[in-house]
């Protein structure tokens, strides 16, 4: 989708609007098809006598970048639970722009407060903020939440992107010194069984828990992040969802430098992995929640 309003021209008549998911237009007079959006800035479609030309603006969305801290202090304290490398920055990310409300962090991360993410500086006890970002587990820790919204992503990926965030930060790569030392293998032995210890514990110990995956949110984001902010409690009107849609990246994305073939895993890693991912499927499952996604399972 564009990310950018739309000018629509069509004989002697202009429209100018933001996208929407399903933007088709019409030959007004005659009930006809006249163009359906497509990613191209420039469209044009050529209809019996009528001509359509759409443009797409220089002009940003700003219906959802409006933030601020809670009016009221909340009393229920909702985590945003993930293991690292899940997404939990860019969930938190759309959460902010969708309910125009700070998120707030168990940890603080002076990168993340100076592009925006204001609530990081927040105790995380104080209530100002709609969540609490946080991968910690343990039933003491996670019984210190009402409720949490639990991110999980394919560990294969999680545990690439984090070993990426501590060698090189947010925004970086791990170089192929560091792939090829003893860093790596050190760094999957300790995390693999975290990744899948952290689902565990918080369908265990949360006595209300959101399961949203990583993979579903890339996918089909409007009707996840409807599902993340009803579970917050919000009211959310469609225009500003739709603006969220427009700025999903945010701006912690990392480019595409990576090739998308790279494979850093030997096959007894995998092995272990497949084990974990097995693992946390079958306690999804016996929670009655959707099973993890199939691209997860052994590889």
């Amino acid at each position: 989708m564009p990310e950018f309003p739309l000018i629509v021209i069509r004989r002697t008549e202009c429209y100018c609007g933001f996208a929407t998911t399903d933007f088709t237009l019409h030959d007004i007079a005659n009930d006809q098809l006249c163009g359906k959006l497509s990613s191209d800035t420039t469209t044009e479609f050529l209809g019996d006598e009528n001509y359509c030309v759409i443009y797409q603006t220089p002009v940003q969305d700003t219906r959802c970048t409006d933030r601020k801290f809670l009016p009221t202090k909340t009393k229920v304290m909702v985590a945003l639970s993930s293991f690292p490398g899940a997404g939990n920055t860019w969930a938190r990310h759309l959460i902010e722009h969708a309910t125009g409300f700070y998120t707030g962090s168990y940890y603080f991360d002076g990168t993340l407060y100076n592009k925006g993410f204001k609530g990081e500086k927040d105790y995380w006890k104080s209530g100002r903020t709609i969540c609490i970002k946080t991968h910690e587990s343990g039933k003491r820790e996670i019984e210190t939440f009402d409720a949490a919204i639990l991110l999980i992503r394919n560990p294969y990926k999680a545990l690439m992107a984090e070993f990426n965030r501590k060698r090189a930060g947010h925004l970086g790569y791990a170089s192929e010194r560091h792939w090829k030392s003893k860093e790596w293998p050190e760094f999957v032995n300790t995390y693999a069984p975290w990744w899948a210890s952290h689902t565990l514990d918080w369908l265990k110990y949360c006595s209300r828990v959101l399961v949203v995956h990583y993979e579903d949110l890339k996918k089909n984001l409007l009707p996840q992040l409807k599902r993340m902010v009803e579970f917050l409690n919000i009211s959310v009107s469609d225009d500003r969802l739709l603006c969220v849609e427009t700025q999903k990246d945010g701006n912690f994305k990392r480019s595409g430098l990576r090739q998308k073939d790279f494979d850093p895993f030997t096959l007894e890693m995998k092995s272990v992995i497949n084990s974990y991912i097995e693992m946390v499927d079958e306690a999804l499952k016996m929670k009655n929640l959707t099973g993890l996604p199939e691209e997860y399972l052994p590889r």
